[in-house]
């Protein structure tokens, strides 16, 4: 049987969401048939349901507004940011109605609104298409945060979370669109890996299930690959042991399904493709420590992107942005980039 690829699934997603529900709409820029979005996640949505996909104007405030009134009516808008880089044009509305209408009005009030952002480089986009501006969204009471990866389906994460009642990002790495959606059970001829806590928070990625293990990585999204590329580099150069945690839910991080796992790991790294400073990492460093400061044999290690604008030509990219070979040094404790 054909394995989807992360943007089919995403594509069947909308379509099921459509065909189920007449209060969902899409609202983006260059949606409609044929060209079906900058990415085809969209693609045939417009021909079937013409009345509920919006192509807007190139005005990321205004639309992601509108959808924030379309919310409060009782409508369900989803809206595509084409580049996470323009999500700054939609933080106020974001910020000061979306997520703040959940409470401020004396009672709960549901915002059914999920905003996806396509996010991330290693495409050679440059410095305005290709960065991950997740730490910039974190902490906004009522705004729940979460990034799209190869094991969550994303059929069940968008009726999830269209119907959550608080505002949704939902980030996607533009790099997982071609890659295929993975099946629980083997990964390879190395890893297996299956779904871990009460509501399958965490896709767990190991080798086999130490007892102790020498490493523990927390890779969001797309940055799976490099860790998974990294521990079995680790493993057959050092004989080192690591688990690879990636999670569905970026903010609030559910850390107490992973606890025990934590707890038991020489070594832990918290991995993003963002850059350093009140970073996604950072905060679930924090976390950690909060919850795990005695029993921690090492310093929890963040590794991130170097501190730069992104540039065009590959090969200076990959020098800018977080790659396999850092997530490595860390594991074999020569060096942390911060």
């Amino acid at each position: 049987m054909h394995a989807e690829r992360i943007v089919e699934n995403l594509n069947r997603a909308h379509h099921e969401l459509f065909g189920r529900d007449p209060a969902v709409c899409l609202i983006g820029e260059d949606l409609l048939d044929p060209y079906g979005g900058a990415f085809k996640v969209s693609r045939g949505l417009s021909t079937l349901f013409p009345e509920r996909v919006l192509s807007a104007p190139i005005s990321e405030c205004a639309f992601t507004g509108m959808a924030c009134g379309m919310a409060l009516a009782g409508e369900k808008p989803i809206v595509e940011i084409m580049f996470g880089d323009f999500i700054g044009y939609a933080f106020d509305p974001l910020w000061n109605l979306a997520a703040k209408s959940v409470s401020m009005y004396g009672r709960r009030v549901p915002v059914h609104l999920l905003v996806r952002c396509t996010v991330g480089g290693n495409r050679g986009f440059g410095a305005t298409h290709s960065q991950s501006p997740q730490k910039h969204l974190l902490g906004i009471p009522d705004l729940d945060l979460f990034e799209v990866n190869p094991f969550h389906d994303n059929v069940e994460l968008l009726a999830e979370l269209v119907e959550r009642g608080n505002p949704v990002l939902l980030f996607e790495n533009k790099t997982l669109y071609s890659r295929h959606c993975l099946r629980e059970g083997d990964l390879d001829d190395l890893f297996a890996w299956r779904f871990i806590g009460p509501r399958r928070e965490f896709a767990k990625i190991c080798i086999e299930e130490p007892e102790t293990p020498d490493a523990v990585v927390i890779a969001p999204g797309s940055v799976v690959f490099p860790a998974l590329e990294a521990a079995r580099r680790a493993f057959f150069d050092r004989e080192i042991e690591t688990v690879v945690l990636t999670p569905s839910q970026l903010h609030p991080f559910p850390l107490t399904p992973i606890l025990d796992e934590l707890a038991r790991a020489k070594r832990i790294l918290v991995v993003e493709e963002g850059i350093a400073g009140g970073s996604w990492a950072e905060s679930v460093a924090t976390a950690i420590y909060s919850r795990l400061w005695g029993r921690l044999e090492n310093p929890v290690a963040c590794l991130h992107s170097k501190s730069s604008i992104i540039p065009c030509a590959r090969h200076l990219e990959e020098r800018v942005l977080l790659q396999s070979g850092h997530i490595f040094e860390a594991l074999i404790g020569e060096s942390v980039r911060a």
